[in-house]
């Protein structure tokens, strides 16, 4: 039988162990205790009887019949008690036993010994002291053994079944009784430890409560408390402790929650505000490079290093525009998106923009609908298409697979699920940036393959493709490993 695993149930079960344990002994000891007694009187009953009735026997006053119970003769019964055994012993040898008859007149009955019972009446010490012996014909007796007048060995004997049944009356009845204790003790137990034990039980109900609250993100409200309970007792000094160490915890979250809503503001705003002059610089250097009149080559460098940098930071700039308010959660499109057409459109342009690298389709037969924000499924398609032409060598094969996962009654229901995959068969990612791939402005090490292009992004697109991913009810997971990479978006394919 496992040991409980919850404290009510141990406490309970180690009070009922114990008190059996108890019961067991008290018992235990009880029952040897009264044995003892019982058998100390009957040692002294057979010293107030002494010898006379063996010692009739010794003197013929019984004398053994031809056949096995039958009557003796007068032999000195009248003052014995019935069952009393007696047997006369010269040497080794028995040579007469009898016992008191239970009828009226019936005198002393010959006792049929075995070899066995013999053996063992000769090896009974003529002490005079009480030893137990075990007769076929007449189970167990308590016998003491005394030299007789004429060099024999007198036996007297009285039958131990009266001791036996009074303990085993007794064993019955420590057995109901403690059997009966133990179960209103342990049922009186679990409720006692029950009722000591509920503020502990609410401390519990509490914190998992609170270990189901979202903590990652978003704003921390006002948390459970464990109830008040008697600070003296160790219980209360746990609830105490509990609250108050929740206490601290919300007021750190909070005040991180803070942070991260200045920071989200900040960038949200900054790159608003960066939109225009970036935009500026931009035109002027494109305004500069019409210029109709001479302009000397470095210069003309300049502008168009200028306005390629512009552009860049234009880019950069709207997709932290872009990922500050994923981030502050503003509501995206909802309206049916044809995703296997976004697929087809990204990979034509990503040809275009690759044609050193192999594209495969896997396109399941049926156009796969999602609700969404086209815009921005098409913007996670392509920054996935681009991740995996600028991180992988002229040459490599780049699979986009798309599909339905679900059975034939989920299709097209909220419980099917749209699955795209962009694989390819390049150098893969390092394992030690693939834990943190979806964080902003995470840079892998693209020169570590020969071949492999050196673009000049921000570490900005994965995010945005995590981000797009979730604001639509999905995910992007990755695995990676030398010659196999794979992205793996699931977004819901419901009606929304």
């Amino acid at each position: 039988m496992p040991w409980p695993h919850t404290l009510r149930a141990r406490l309970t079960a180690g009070l009922v162990v114990l008190l059996a344990v108890s019961c067991a002994a008290v018992g235990v000891a009880a029952v040897v205790e009264l044995n003892g007694f019982l058998t100390g009187r009957l040692d002294q009953q057979l010293r107030e009887t002494g010898e006379r009735f063996p010692a009739s026997l010794e003197h013929g006053g019984t004398r053994p019949s031809d056949h096995d119970g039958d009557e003796g003769g007068d032999g000195d019964t009248r003052r014995q008690t019935v069952g009393t055994f007696g047997a006369r012993l010269v040497g080794d040898t028995v040579t007469n036993a009898a016992v008191v008859g239970s009828s009226t007149g019936a005198g002393a009955l010959n006792v049929p010994l075995t070899a066995a019972d013999r053996r063992t009446l000769a090896a009974v010490p003529a002490d005079g002291r009480g030893h137990t012996i075990d007769l076929s014909a007449l189970d167990d007796y308590r016998v003491m053994a005394v030299q007789g007048r004429d060099g024999d060995v007198l036996v007297t004997g009285l039958p131990t079944e009266p001791v036996e049944a009074t303990v085993h009356r007794l064993e019955l009845v420590a057995a109901v009784v403690f059997g009966a204790a133990l179960a209103v003790a342990g049922f009186a137990g679990a409720m006692w430890v029950r009722w000591s034990l509920r503020p502990l039980s609410r401390v519990a109900a509490t914190a998992t409560k609170v270990s189901r609250l979202p903590l990652s993100s978003g704003e921390v409200g006002l948390w459970p408390r464990a109830p008040e309970a008697d600070p003296r007792s160790e219980v209360g000094r746990v609830a105490d402790a509990f609250n108050t160490m929740l206490g601290h915890v919300e007021e750190a979250l909070t005040k991180r929650h803070a942070s991260e809503e200045r920071l989200r503001s900040f960038a949200a705003d900054a790159s608003h505000e960066l939109r225009t002059p970036v935009a500026s610089i931009r035109g002027h250097a494109e305004l500069a490079l019409l210029h109709p009149g001479p302009v000397p080559q470095k210069v003309a460098r300049a502008l168009e290093r200028i306005e390629a940098e512009a552009a860049r930071m234009g880019e950069m700039v709207d997709d932290l525009l872009l990922l500050a308010r994923l981030d502050a959660g503003r509501p995206l499109e909802r309206l049916p998106v044809d995703l296997t057409r976004l697929v087809l459109d990204a990979v034509t342009d990503a040809q275009a923009a690759g044609p050193g690298h192999h594209w495969t389709l896997e396109l399941s037969e049926e156009p796969v609908t999602v609700p969404g924000d086209a815009h921005r499924l098409h913007q996670l398609l392509a920054n996935l298409l681009a991740n995996a032409r600028l991180h992988t060598p002229v040459g490599t094969t780049i699979t986009i697979s798309l599909e339905t996962e679900g059975t034939e009654e989920t299709e097209g229901t909220d419980e099917s699920t749209a699955v795209l995959k962009v694989h390819d068969d390049g150098p893969g990612v390092a394992m030690d940036v693939q834990p943190r791939v979806f964080e902003r402005f995470t840079h892998g090490d693209r020169r570590r393959t020969e071949g492999v292009q050196s673009g000049t992004g921000a570490g900005l697109g994965l995010s945005i493709v995590a981000a797009v991913a979730e604001a639509h009810g999905g995910n992007v997971t990755l695995e990676s490993a030398p010659a196999s990479t794979t992205f793996t978006v699931r977004v819901p394919a419901g009606d929304g």
